[in-house]
């Protein structure tokens, strides 16, 4: 894939990391080993894989003029999920701490690093859960009643990636309505 935006648009200046799955609601005592490879696979490794290909192409140690990275997180991690999703949820929290060791790691080489951690989100990925109208199942739990839009969590995006941001990094910025 970088080698294609290598030869089509050139260097990156900036990676959106929104690789995301979960799998039926369940307790962990039920979930097999395998499932927890396929959501440590897309949700943590995946994310990592592409900023290591970012990180080459981006870095001023590697001849890059910099850039900014967003990996896309969840409020699952601060949470936790219980009963539900406890495995996505700890594949968010290793993108949290991911998202400050690598700002850390490469900030003094023109890349910023950071997360947005969106809340209840709108989002198709539900169904894919087992309960597609889940949001409106929890929505009274966030402080404004309400879940959020997608377009709600890429605005903050856009902002984290643009120059108005160009003093942030290693933050992880919740989109959550409060929660």
């Amino acid at each position: 894939m970088f080698e294609r935006v290598d030869r089509e648009l050139g260097c990156p200046v900036a990676l959106v990391n929104n690789a995301a799955t979960l799998e039926s609601q369940m307790r962990l005592e039920n979930m097999d080993a395998a499932r927890m490879h396929r959501m440590f696979s897309t949700n943590a490794i995946g994310t990592m894989l592409c900023s290591r290909e970012a990180v080459r192409r981006m870095s001023t140690r590697h001849g890059g003029a910099g850039g900014a990275i967003v990996n896309v997180s969840s409020g699952a991690a601060r949470w936790g999920s219980p009963g539900e999703y406890v495995d996505y949820a700890a594949t968010k929290g290793a993108i949290d701490t991911f998202t400050v060791g690598l700002a850390a790691e490469v900030a003094t080489e023109g890349i910023r690093v950071n997360a947005v951690r969106p809340g209840f989100i709108y989002t198709g990925l539900h169904a894919k859960g087992g309960e597609p109208g889940r949001v409106d199942r929890v929505k009274t739990m966030v402080p404004m009643q309400r879940g959020g839009q997608p377009e709600e969590v890429a605005t903050a995006i856009l902002w984290l990636l643009s120059e108005e941001a160009s003093f942030v990094t290693g933050t992880i910025l919740d989109v959550s309505g409060g929660r």
